[in-house]
């Protein structure tokens, strides 16, 4: 029976996708949508039994192989599901954004030619999403690793009639094969020293490979759990979005806003940080991969949330703000307080979903205007679009009381507490990025919000609030995004929810001392309000961005004449897309190029192919000068042979 819930979970987003997409003509657009939001009702509802059996009624934990597919030698490859408290958490998160943007999509995309097709992706999307949380080996795990990046592909270019979602899909695929080799080689690695893809046999070596080394370059020794967790942190940082390879995100806003909301708040993007919270047993052995994981993690949440700040296009703001929060997660996994960084992937899937769709919103109401230029005042119109955008931004921001104040401030105090090397520099990368989050999230609820209306009169005409299945979803996010951290804070962060799916070495670790001090969500507050620097530069940038954008909205076009370098370089994005199409991307087609000219052109081409058509022409026109047809000729050539022979005969005697 828990078999067939498990399979059931899984498989019901798989067949509905099927459904919506091979027959999408026969059964329509409502037979498509019906479909697809019933499969993923299912997985949401059984998710929550499962979630209610495992954390809350202390069934077992779950850990077979429903299919073996292939052996090879010793090597088993299998098909098997490992549902613990991890990994019910995230099937739950997943499954229910993943029906909040079902339903949302119906109102967004409901004049859109590839509807069915639409709902079809975003449901085998799902699908992949589940197969990578609830594996229990590497195998399955890359799987759905690939299978996320596939359909995510899918997604971004949707719309493959427009030349920049053909490169924002292109470049996406590129960017996360980089991460994706990593993660391969990291699993490779492992296998070769274990000989299993099993996820528990494999944490079972973890003490002893921490022991062993392999020799990468000649002479050098490295440490195999280095090695091959630095490895699988490459894939995460393609996944989730880590600098360098963070580049990908901010240009698949290409996509629909419901993909936006589905890859870049619960799903694909967390997944990374998933990963390596279940490789918590390998990673908890290297010190080395725990702090590059730290200081990429920070880098990340404090130098993207910067490029929030000038940006122009609504879902953009929003996405430099996903790649902020990720990098808080990344660093909480490099502090080894991983039950800080999932408990603030949960919350930050509720307002960040929540914060897309509400953008999503407003680009309806503006007829597809993203440009927060033109807009302005959007209050009076959209009240419920404003009042759930506002909810998600003080999520966002961590505003005493809301999901995200009680996930990041737990995740600061944390890496305050690491003794990790590079914990210094992380602390205060995130301390300030909360600074940072409060200025760009603020500004953008401002400038669209309030102040001046700047729309198009044509628009301003029609604008209205958006229909109820657009903002139905919006307010089943909101009510997360406000209350679910004042229950959960509890027993997730400081209880004993995770259970044993989660390794920490130290003892005890930084969220068992965090934990020695927490009394409950209120005093939690209380102690914020006094002790904790977060809430002050939090309300900081709140100000800030209320006197730039509403007090004194000439001060900003100020800012950027005197700090015009600086504004240039945010612009620019660090000019890490200029590093990578003008000496990556150019190299390499130059690189090309030349082996195209001189490996295929003139070696292969020249000398191989056309050089022996001609070495053979020539001497076939050597030898056809010897069958001329007179006999003088032959007779010549053979008193010229004889010669020949009587000369080697008689220097041979």
């Amino acid at each position: 029976m828990v078999k067939v819930i498990y399979l059931t979970i899984v498989l019901a987003p798989l067949i509905a996708a099927a459904i919506a997409g091979l027959f999408g003509r026969r059964v329509g657009r409502a037979g498509a949508h019906s479909i697809t939001i019933l499969g993923v009702s299912v997985s949401f509802l059984l998710s929550l039994y499962v979630l209610k059996a495992i954390a809350f009624d202390g069934a077992p934990i779950f850990n077979e192989t429903i299919y073996r597919w292939g052996a090879v030698g010793g090597l088993s490859m299998e098909i098997g599901f490992l549902v613990d408290q991890l990994t019910v958490l995230m099937m739950t998160v997943v499954t229910f954004v993943s029906l909040a943007v079902h339903i949302y999509t119906i109102g967004y995309m409901h004049d859109d030619d590839g509807y069915q097709r639409f709902f079809s992706y975003i449901s085998l999307f799902t699908f992949a999403m589940l197969m990578l949380v609830m594996s229990n080996n590497f195998l399955q795990l890359f799987f759905g690793w690939e299978a996320v990046g596939m359909v995510s592909y899918l997604l971004i270019g949707f719309w493959f009639k427009k030349q920049t979602a053909i490169f924002a899909n292109m470049k996406a695929f590129l960017v996360n094969r980089v991460g994706d080799f990593g993660f391969l080689l990291g699993i490779a690695t492992l296998l070769m020293f274990t000989g299993s893809l099993d996820y528990y046999l494999v944490f079972g070596e973890a003490e002893r490979l921490s022991g062993e080394t392999i020799q990468i370059l000649s002479g050098t020794e490295w440490s195999v759990l280095s090695v091959a967790c630095i490895c699988l942190f490459v894939g995460a940082m393609g996944k989730s979005a880590q600098v360098p390879l963070h580049v990908w995100l901010p240009d698949s806003m290409e996509g629909p806003t419901p993909i936006s909301a589905l890859i870049h708040a619960a799903t694909m993007v967390t997944a990374g940080i998933f990963m390596v919270a279940r490789m918590s047993p390998l990673f908890e052995y290297s010190q080395t991969a725990l702090s590059v994981v730290l200081i990429v993690g920070a880098t990340t949440a404090f130098f993207t949330g910067l490029l929030g700040i000038v940006q122009q296009d609504i879902k953009r703001v929003v996405a430099y703000s996903t790649l902020s929060q990720l990098g808080y997660m990344t660093v909480a996994l490099g502090a080894s307080a991983y039950a800080a960084g999932i408990f603030h992937l949960m919350t930050h899937a509720f307002f960040k979903a929540l914060l897309f769709l509400a953008a999503g919103s407003v680009i309806i109401g503006l007829h597809h205007e993203q440009d927060i230029r033109k807009m302005g005042g959007l209050w009076r119109h959209m009240p419920i679009t404003y009042w759930t955008a506002l909810m998600g931004t003080l999520a966002l921001i961590g505003f005493p009381g809301f999901s995200g104040f009680f996930s990041k401030d737990a995740l600061i105090e944390a890496v305050h507490l690491s003794n990790t090397p590079g914990a210094n520099y992380a602390y205060w990368c995130v301390l300030l990025g909360v600074f940072v989050t409060a200025l760009y999230s603020f500004r953008m609820f401002f400038v669209v919000f309030h102040g001046k209306e700047r729309i198009d009169p044509s628009v301003r005409e029609h604008l209205k609030e958006s229909p109820a299945v657009v903002t139905l979803p919006l307010i089943l996010l909101a009510i997360p995004s406000v209350f679910i951290g004042w229950f959960t804070i509890g027993p997730i962060l400081f209880g004993e929810f995770f259970g044993s799916s989660i390794f920490v070495l130290q003892d005890p670790g930084v969220v068992e001392q965090l934990g020695d001090e927490f009394h409950g969500p209120w005093a939690f507050i209380l102690h914020a309000a006094t002790a904790s620097a977060a809430l002050y530069l939090a309300a900081a940038g709140g100000l800030v961005a209320w006197f730039f954008y509403l007090k004194r909205p000439d001060l900003p076009e100020r800012f950027q004449e005197r700090f015009a370098w600086c504004h240039r370089v945010l612009e620019n994005k660090y000019y890490f897309d200029w590093f990578n199409e003008k000496v990556i991307a150019k190299g390499v087609r130059s690189t090309a190029s030349s082996l195209w000219r001189v490996g295929d052109e003139m070696l292969i081409d020249g000398i191989v192919v056309n050089g022996t058509a001609r070495s053979i022409g020539f001497f076939s026109g050597v030898l056809r000068t010897l069958q001329s047809g007179y006999l003088y000729h032959y007779a010549f050539a053979m008193i010229i042979g004889l010669a020949i022979l009587l000369g080697w005969l008689v220097v041979g005697s």
